[in-house]
């Protein structure tokens, strides 16, 4: 069995996140969505409702589970016993990007492959930033995520949220 690897910050989890999801699911026996922990980025949601929002929506795909990590993602692949590692791409400055870091990757872990999966077209501008942004416009963004997220996101973006204590 196939196992792959589809690490990000899920800072939250967009349609376009669960788009690469689904299509994974389909191609390996085995899909790690893994939350990536990195101290220096600053998160809405902690890691442990990042994974329980993932968790919540991939609920659909038996073969698919949620992990977390704050090492490298090649370390986590190869100790799990992954060989693919997975990156959704939105378009022309996704795939540069993406690109830079698989190539990244392939020299820390030449054992491992990289597979970029194109999230459907019409989800082709969707980003967590941008998900959040037209949240907080008070924009409707049922078409960008799944209800649970937007309902966890209407609370966290919520002006009595914001406020200081």
């Amino acid at each position: 069995m196939t196992i792959a690897v589809y690490a990000g910050s899920f800072d939250p989890v967009t349609a376009g996140h669960l788009s690469v999801v689904r299509q994974a699911a389909r191609l390996f026996g085995h899909v790690v969505v893994v939350v990536a922990i990195n101290p220096e980025k600053r998160t809405l949601f902690t890691v442990a409702e990042r994974m329980e929002l993932l968790r919540e929506v991939v609920a659909l795909h038996p073969n698919v589970t949620v992990a977390s990590t704050e090492g490298l993602i090649v370390d986590y692949a190869r100790a799990i016993g992954a060989s693919v590692l997975l990156r959704g791409v939105r378009g022309a400055t996704d795939a540069q990007f993406e690109t830079t870091l698989a190539q990244a990757n392939r020299a820390l872990a030449p054992d491992l492959s990289t597979l970029f999966l194109p999230a459907e077209s019409h989800l082709a501008e969707v980003s967590s930033s941008r998900l959040k942004e037209k949240l907080a416009r008070g924009e409707d963004v049922s078409d960008f995520c799944p209800p649970a997220v937007a309902a966890k996101l209407r609370l966290r973006l919520s002006p009595s949220s914001l406020r200081s204590p």
